[in-house]
């Protein structure tokens, strides 16, 4: 009888949310034809004591280790190195003249993972705030570098995105040293809430 009532109140609890939220579950039938698309390009500006602070979107909040000096690796790995980064995105490949007045904006911390080549984890949130789209995306994940293309989980979301979970396919669009990069974001969603 306990077991019962219990399955009654998991249904009726999952049933709520959606009604509260006024939309419905939608699950994609097949991985090659997400529930929602989008392509967005992440730019990372790095503080590193030479350039503007208007300009940086991102800052290290910790130092390389010494393991990253002490141990041999390819020309440095930055190991242990966390960045925090409130980056602004954009649709196409152009940096946004104003970097604070962007509709889309990553935020959260990446960190080198490696002491053998350049590899990153990342932890974020793309923030919508736009008449088109409100709300976020969390996206975490391992980012090998090395690799032409590598897909980060999408974890969860907010707003126009409740409940959302997919795959970012990132792939390395420009750099400019250690202080600029641009990374294309294909974004596909295979669990979505609607309207």
């Amino acid at each position: 009888m306990a077991s019962v009532i219990v399955a009654a109140a998991c249904i009726f609890l999952s049933c709520s949310a959606s009604v509260a939220h006024g939309r419905r579950f939608v699950r994609s039938s097949s991985y090659d034809k997400p529930c929602k698309e989008m392509r967005l390009y992440l730019h990372d500006i790095l503080y590193d004591y030479s350039n503007s602070t208007a300009n940086s979107t991102s800052a290290a909040a910790a130092k390389p280790t010494a393991l990253a000096t002490a141990v041999p690796s390819t020309g440095g790995t930055f190991f242990g190195q966390v960045v925090v980064f409130n980056d602004p995105m954009t649709e196409g490949r152009a940096l946004p003249p104003s970097l604070e007045e962007t509709a889309v904006r990553a935020q959260g911390v990446y960190l080198y993972n490696s002491k053998e080549a350049f590899n990153a984890w990342f932890a974020f949130s793309i923030v919508f705030n736009s008449t088109g789209r409100r709300g976020t995306l969390n996206l975490m994940g391992a980012d090998i570098i090395a690799e032409k293309t590598r897909d980060i989980s999408v974890v969860g979301g907010t707003g126009d995105f409740f409940m959302s979970r997919g795959v970012a396919t990132l792939r390395t669009d420009a750099f400019e040293g250690f202080t600029y990069f641009r990374l294309q974001m294909d974004i596909k969603l295979y669990e979505c809430y609607v309207v």
